[in-house]
């Protein structure tokens, strides 16, 4: 198996990052990979994420934190959604002493940071008490330059043209 886990970040205006992702972690389940999803700013009850129904039948330990974001909660509080992903931090660097995962993916953390819930040194504290044996993803739109320029690969999704931009919706499926 892997001798030297690396850090990848998928950032970005683009659609793609989780599924960039996703696709990761399924690719690493058929190599006989062992992959623990934990995603921040992303409320399954509302919205019914496909994906975390999909990486739990395949065996995928899928964990949740600040799920809520003022963007779609107006009755938050910062300090809340801040506690919550303070608490997600502390789970990271448990699942860092348990050792038993090939693949830890931190959906959406990079959100935490772009909105102030999270400083960057408290992710860079995360990239430097990294297991070497792990394989570390972020994702979300908005890494700074000190974090990108510590990982070993970033991709920048770029969007060129999107649904949105001419009043399509989300769709089910397709964009969750």
């Amino acid at each position: 198996m892997q001798t030297k886990g690396l850090i990848h970040i998928y950032t970005g205006q683009g659609k793609g990052k989780t599924t960039s992702a996703v696709g990761l972690a399924i690719r690493a389940i058929g190599h006989g990979l062992k992959v623990c999803y934990i995603y921040f700013h992303k409320d399954p009850k509302k919205w019914d994420y496909g994906e975390h129904r999909i990486l739990e039948k395949l065996e995928v330990a899928v964990f949740g934190f600040a799920e809520k974001h003022p963007h779609f909660y107006k009755n938050i509080s910062n300090d809340e959604i801040r506690r919550e992903c303070l608490k997600g931090l502390e789970f990271v660097k448990k699942i860092y002493q348990e050792n038993k995962y090939d693949i830890l993916i931190l959906d959406e953390i990079i959100i935490s940071l772009r909105d102030g819930f999270l400083t960057e040194k408290e992710v860079m504290d995360i990239l430097d008490s990294k297991p070497e044996n792990l394989e570390l993803i972020l994702t979300g739109r908005g890494a700074t330059d000190a974090i990108i320029k510590k990982v070993d690969l970033v991709s920048r999704i770029e969007k060129i043209k999107h649904p949105y931009d001419s009043g399509i919706q989300r769709r089910k499926g397709i964009e969750y």
